[in-house]
């Protein structure tokens, strides 16, 4: 027998307990044939010497926003780190500005509040940009800062006449001029300028964030929230813009889309009920294993750093803010029942504990009205967790997808906005491996650096940026931390059947490391680097120390997607 690949002599670790360690892996149309004694007696197209390298299954992120992502590689880099004090962050912008047309939009993002001193407004920007427009985004996503111009471009002369936004806030001057911060819905009054993008745009920022991707071992991502331009996504024809990115090998991880709920309408279904969907009744579960639709996407409140999220509690030293949602509660749980009802999964992002609790009753009497045994709706970061909320979702069946990274890039932040008995309730996660909740491992990039290894270390540590240990009963083992990101992530979107360990008929998709993480001082998980990323079989990054015949042809992000 002749198959395509043997990947031979490699510290394989494939988390399947029926199997857990290999040295050799044979692959025949992108998927496992087999494994050491398996193979004796096959032959191969081609044969790879991992030269006794740790071998794990290839990572899955399950809430990574890479066309935005992408965007942010390509724009001006105002991350803590890069950025630290508002003096810097206006040095950067007047650089930038030097470089650009007169008409020009100067983007930024990354900026965080809590390191820099404040957020910047729209009249220091108006005296760096050289007339320029300006747009800055939040390091959490959740909030905007705009210049004048910014606004003047948006129908709002001078800054003066912005509405009030239903969800979402506008910073004032006492003479009721826009300030130049807006927070959650209140973004799309400038958004509305911007987007939708063209499509060369989108198709160069998914080109940056999948060589990041696959540069750190990420061989699947789940995309939170797509097609609703003004606030989330790219376009109204986001779903496009990534079949041809897939079709064209621009995006090589695998990749489940997110619509969001707003692009959901109401479709003549059958003569018996009503349904609520997409046009022909597609929803979760379609598509392949390269490219599927995943869950509808529901944002119901705000950020933790940037204290929007909605809590039952106010945020320390400000006795008046409790967060707010961004849908009433009535309506967001009529349209977790109306989702839920006509076959989707839900996903609802939900930060703070008043948030949870109201998508847990939205999720809660969807099962009452249509029960749907086995359906995996999710709560997106489930941020603010008290012991009964977390055997409520175990009891609902629901999966809480939190991410890792954000003990060391904002643990020091989300502990410094509430009261300090609350603060190990934040970001709990062997909490709910102990309720029997399948978890999985996620970055929420480029809220945080995307790189799973980076949030693996956290999720073991939990170690914040100044070196305080951050709910220290919630450190999982090296083990358990891993399968969030292998196994955990593939069942969140109902696709642990293909993906998630490295077994006999799944998707030969793994990761070859520098270092065994079972094997080093978990202090240094951080440090270990990705060698090669193997997809289907392929070699889709190589940091030159393996050959890798069979690697996939690169193909120019702008000019190959022509039509």
């Amino acid at each position: 027998m002749k198959i395509d690949a043997i990947f031979d002599n490699g510290r394989i670790r494939t988390m399947d307990g029926q199997r857990p360690a290999a040295t050799r892996l044979g692959v025949l149309n992108g998927r496992i044939v087999g494994f050491d004694e398996e193979l004796e007696g096959v032959t191969a197209e081609r044969t790879v010497d991992l030269g006794g390298a740790a071998v794990l299954p290839g990572f899955h992120d399950a809430h990574y926003h890479a066309s935005l992502t992408g965007a942010r590689l390509a724009s001006l880099d105002l991350r803590p780190g890069v950025i630290d004090s508002l003096d810097e962050l206006y040095v950067a912008v007047r650089e930038r500005a030097a470089g650009l047309g007169p008409n020009e939009w100067i983007r930024g993002s990354g900026y965080d509040q809590n390191i820099i001193g404040g957020h910047p407004t729209a009249r220091a920007l108006d005296q760096v940009s050289g007339g320029r427009p300006v747009l800055l985004e939040h390091v959490s996503g959740h909030m905007i800062v705009a210049n004048t111009e910014a606004f003047t471009r948006a129908g709002y002369p001078g800054g003066y006449g912005v509405p009030e936004v239903d969800g979402g806030h506008v910073a004032r001057t006492p003479d009721g001029r826009a300030e130049g911060l807006l927070q959650e819905q209140a973004n799309r009054l400038i958004y509305a300028v911007v987007r939708p993008m063209a499509l060369e745009e989108v198709q160069r920022n998914l080109a940056l964030a999948s060589h990041q991707a696959v540069s750190f071992g990420l061989t699947s991502l789940t995309e939170p929230g797509l097609a609703a331009w003004e606030t989330i996504g790219n376009s109204p024809v986001d779903f496009h813009s990534y079949q041809v990115a897939s079709e064209t090998g621009v995006l090589k991880p695998r990749m489940t889309l997110m619509p969001y709920v707003t692009t959901l309408h109401n479709v003549p279904g059958f003569k018996d009920r009503d349904w609520y969907g997409l046009d022909l009744g597609i929803r979760t579960g379609f598509g392949g294993d390269r490219l599927k639709m995943g869950p509808v996407k529901i944002v119901s409140d705000g950020s933790f750093i940037g204290r929007s999220a909605a809590m039952h509690h106010c945020y320390h030293g400000e006795p008046e803010n409790k967060g707010f949602m961004q849908f009433d509660p009535d309506a967001l749980k009529r349209m977790i029942v109306g989702v839920h009802k006509a076959g989707w999964t839900v996903a609802t992002h939900a930060i703070g504990d008043a948030a949870m609790d109201h998508a847990m009753d939205g999720i809660d009497e969807a099962q009452r009205q249509l029960p749907r045994p086995g359906v995996r709706h999710r709560i997106e970061h489930f941020a603010l967790a008290s012991d009964a909320q977390i055997q409520r979702a175990a009891a609902l069946g629901i999966i809480p997808v939190p991410q890792g990274t954000f003990i060391s890039d904002f643990g020091d932040g989300m502990m410094a906005a509430v009261e300090p008995e609350l603060q190990n309730r934040i970001y709990r996660m062997k909490s709910l491996l102990n309720a029997g909740i399948v978890l999985p491992g996620s970055t929420d990039s480029p809220v945080s650096n995307g790189n799973p290894l980076r949030s693996i270390h956290d999720m073991v540590n939990r170690t914040t940026a100044s070196g305080q240990v951050l709910a220290p009963a919630e450190r999982l083992t090296v083990a358990e931390a891993v399968r969030a990101y292998t196994y955990g992530s593939a069942y969140a979107v109902n696709e642990e059947h293909n993906k998630g360990t490295l077994s006999r008929g799944l998707l030969a998709d793994f990761v070859v490391l520098s270092e065994d993480l079972f094997g080093i001082d978990p202090a240094g998980i951080r440090d270990v680097t990705v060698r090669t990323t193997v997809i289907g079989g392929e070699v889709v990054y190589n940091d030159g120390d393996l050959p890798a015949p069979g690697a996939t042809t690169q193909v120019d992000p702008i000019a190959a997607h022509r039509l």
